[in-house]
């Protein structure tokens, strides 16, 4: 009915988009720390954010325009604008009025920002940096490495829909995240641009439904971020739209992003997949998929490489799920640890899932044996890495 091939041209996939990342002196060593992304035609826009109750700055002042379509969105880092009050919101007015004076072709342009909390925006630099911008640029990758944070690389994807009747359409994305990662929106930001002629309701729907199982579901240390944004762009440029397949793409991008912004936890070496499935529905399966993804004592045993499944088996006990000790299994990857009661860990087992957990990616998977709910979310480890990144993180 359709194919779906990958692309290496990120934001810039759909036709009628630019992009490009610059160095504003935000961060040192001049190194590029502000970027945009720019349509030839307005854009209509779908969008998810944080549900911290300490919204950042540039998500109120994007909420307070209502219904809008806009060709221009302007990313900062080093600097989250939240916790600056109205004042915040103030500074935005002031540099998108500065921007838009600039780059006149601009309509009603969107900033977004991350970085440090509590310190208000450095409106020059960021204006000046905007005089920077070459709107007829297609550089996505250096736009992509612009946004990064404590990131150790940029993050990006695109696709190429071909639909049966020979028309198509693309869909690409940028995002960054490393840690303060917990999305409930949905520190991450992450970027979609597309060329089909879907509509705004259409976009809407589709992306709250990929939110809950892509970026959602993913943990790197269970904080949630005050600047949790997704944007998702579509300027209609190709003619073409498919429902399915856009929603199968969109699903595919949020998905990779996600699990590459886990894989690229602060400090972190492992990737891990926790498969949740026998819960009494599938709220319950997200509830025990996510404590395991959050818990602190299974980070700290992936970390250690320590196939401890006592703590898997205690963290879903704790979760207030409907679990017991007589259904509970656990695997990791496909080997059983635990099987409804019947201790199975032996020195020869527990050889076995070390070498599993020596992998840098695999699965732990819990059989509740309550009824049919499953949930799939996606963690990594906790090492003396990620505390030292965040125990100096504003220097």
């Amino acid at each position: 009915m359709y194919n779906i091939i990958k692309l290496d041209s990120g934001v810039c996939a759909s036709e009628g988009f630019f992009a490009d990342g610059i160095s504003a002196g935000l961060k040192p060593n001049g190194a590029n720390d502000m970027a945009f992304i720019y349509s030839e035609v307005p854009c209509e826009v779908a969008s998810s954010f944080t549900t911290n109750k300490m919204t950042a700055a540039p998500i109120r002042h994007f909420r307070a325009k209502g219904e809008f379509k806009t060709n221009f969105v302007m990313i900062n880092s080093k600097n989250a604008n939240a916790m600056t009050g109205t004042k915040g919101i103030a500074d935005i007015d002031e540099i998108l009025s500065a921007v838009t004076s600039i780059h006149t072709q601009l309509l009603n342009p969107v900033m977004s920002s991350t970085g440090v909390i509590g310190v208000r925006i450095p409106k020059e630099k960021i204006i000046n940096g905007a005089k920077l911008f070459d709107l007829s640029v297609k550089n996505p990758h250096g736009a992509a490495k612009a946004i990064m944070t404590t990131d150790s690389f940029s993050k990006e994807i695109a696709f190429k829909i071909e639909l049966e009747d020979g028309r198509s359409f693309n869909m690409g994305a940028m995002a960054k995240g490393a840690g303060m990662i917990n999305p409930a929106m949905a520190t991450m930001l992450c970027f979609i641009t597309t060329d089909a002629t879907a509509t705004k309701q259409e976009m809407q729907e589709i992306l709250d439904k990929a939110i809950i199982t892509t970026f959602n579901a993913a943990s790197v240390d269970g904080d949630t971020s005050t600047n949790d944004t997704v944007i998702l762009l579509s300027n209609g440029k190709s003619g073409a739209f498919h429902k399915e397949a856009f929603a199968e793409a969109l699903h595919t991008t949020m998905l990779f992003l996600a699990k590459e912004m886990v894989r690229d936890g602060e400090g972190a070496t492992k990737l891990v997949t926790y498969k949740v499935t026998g819960a009494k529905d599938d709220l319950e399966a997200q509830k025990v998929a996510k404590a395991l993804s959050d818990s602190l004592l299974v980070k700290t045993a992936l970390y250690g490489e320590d196939p401890n499944w006592g703590r898997i088996a205690s963290t879903v006990g704790a979760s207030g799920v409907e679990a017991y000790e007589e259904t509970l299994s656990v695997y990791f990857d496909e080997l059983c640890v635990y099987d409804k009661g019947e201790l199975l860990f032996n020195d020869a087992m527990e050889e076995k899932a070390a070498k599993v957990m020596k992998q840098s990616s695999f699965t732990i998977s819990c059989d509740l044996g309550v009824a049919n709910g499953s949930f799939t979310a996606y963690g990594c480890d906790l090492g003396h890495e990620y505390v030292k990144i965040n125990a100096d993180y504003r220097s």
